[in-house]
């Protein structure tokens, strides 16, 4: 994948850099840092070019207008903190007073300025935004992939006016993707879990056509394997969906292998620590709901790991968030994160459910890499453009 990194750029500049603070916030405070850590390698790679940081972010959803509860403000001293190094503030993220702003800093110095969702030309990537942002730096840095599925003024425009870059968070990202589905080693299996196929027909129609395996797990495979007339009982499933499920099936033979469930956990309600057994399809009960992949599928799903050089994993294989049910997601990625650990898989994992059963089996630090870029990992996995990075080349 070839796009611009900040080694390329020029050194004694102001740099625009669109980063994702979109944080979480409780009265005023940050419960969770982890986006503000994300953006540090990028400020301090600039730094040390002497370029002065001039950073642009969102927050939630102001819909254009100035919005007081939305600033960016509560940002500035716990990033300055992580930075060991001052942060300036200034009211906009255009105008006179952004620009004195920038101009009073140091070489080095970084500034933040305020939520670019306060103008309602952001998120409709006016070209006159897009101006007036692009006139207060030199080059413009691309180190929010999370939000680069939008063509927004801040995201995409300004990148048409001033030379781009991808920032270290991005180029991480990137970089990952590549080896994952642009140009991987193969062979490849990919895990698709979640609850709905409807969600993520893209997603496995794009994936049918690069993966050499795919497992599918989670409610979704539900609906397959209702598709396939296995009594499902009670189970969570779309059965409108059963001839898209089929058309997968039958796209998918002589290109890549559908692993679907071969057993599975059942329980007749939906609660932590419910009565639950492990059966063969051929044994589910009427009042009975599929809510984990059974002990022979998860060891199909390992045997297929340990047969592939390269891993892509979106969505839970089960009801991951109430024990027993969390069991087969645990297992799989217990052992997906030791064969990366030794080097024998690239293991690349994304989305908001992903990343969460990552960390509740522990392993979210040993895989290759994750991603917490939630809509716009979801939409490269499907094959799609992103503005954002294409703005990039």
């Amino acid at each position: 994948m070839t796009f611009r990194r900040i080694e390329q750029a020029p050194d004694n500049v102001t740099a625009l850099v669109r980063v994702d603070f979109n944080v979480p916030m409780q009265d005023g405070a940050i419960t969770d840092d982890t986006r503000l850590r994300a953006a540090l390698p990028t400020i301090k790679a600039l730094q040390a070019k002497g370029c002065k940081v001039a950073l642009l972010a969102h927050f939630d959803r102001p819909k254009g207008k100035v919005v007081p509860e939305m600033s960016l403000k509560p940002v500035v001293e716990p990033l300055a903190k992580l930075l060991g190094s001052p942060v300036a503030f200034a009211d906009d993220c255009v105008g006179d007073a952004a620009k004195a702003a920038i101009d009073a800093l140091p070489a080095g110095g970084v500034i933040l300025l305020e939520n670019t969702r306060f103008h309602a030309g952001e998120e409709k990537n006016d070209p006159e935004l897009a101006k007036q942002m692009a006139a207060l730096g030199q080059i413009y840095v691309n180190d929010a992939f999370s939000a680069a599925h939008r063509a927004h003024a801040s995201t995409e425009g300004i990148a048409h006016i001033l030379p781009a870059y991808a920032g270290k968070q991005m180029e991480r990202e990137l970089d990952a993707l590549d080896s994952a589905l642009g140009n991987p080693k193969r062979p490849v299996l990919g895990i698709v879990g979640g609850a709905k196929v409807s969600t993520k027909l893209d997603l496995l129609r794009n994936l049918i056509g690069k993966l050499d395996r795919l497992a599918i797990g989670g409610g979704m495979a539900n609906t397959f394997l209702f598709a396939q007339g296995v009594e499902i009982g009670g189970s969570l499933a779309e059965k409108d969906m059963a001839d898209t499920a089929r058309q997968i099936i039958a796209a998918a033979k002589g290109k890549c292998e559908l692993l679907l469930p071969l057993d599975a956990v059942v329980a007749k309600e939906v609660k932590p620590h419910a009565d639950a057994r492990m059966c063969g399809l051929d044994d589910i009960q009427a009042d009975e709901k599929i809510l984990d992949v059974g002990e022979k599928t998860i060891r199909r799903l390992r045997e297929a790991m340990k047969h592939s050089h390269t891993l892509i994993w979106n969505g839970p294989l089960g009801v991951f968030e109430m024990p027993p049910f969390d069991q087969g997601t645990v297992i799989a990625a217990q052992d997906a994160a030791e064969l990366a650990k030794a080097g024998k898989l690239i293991a690349v994992a994304g989305g908001g459910d992903t990343v969460a059963a990552l960390n509740h089996a522990g392993v979210a630090g040993d895989f290759s890499f994750v991603s917490t870029a939630g809509g716009a990992f979801l939409e490269w996995m499907e094959g799609k453009t992103l503005p954002g990075v294409a703005a990039l080349h």
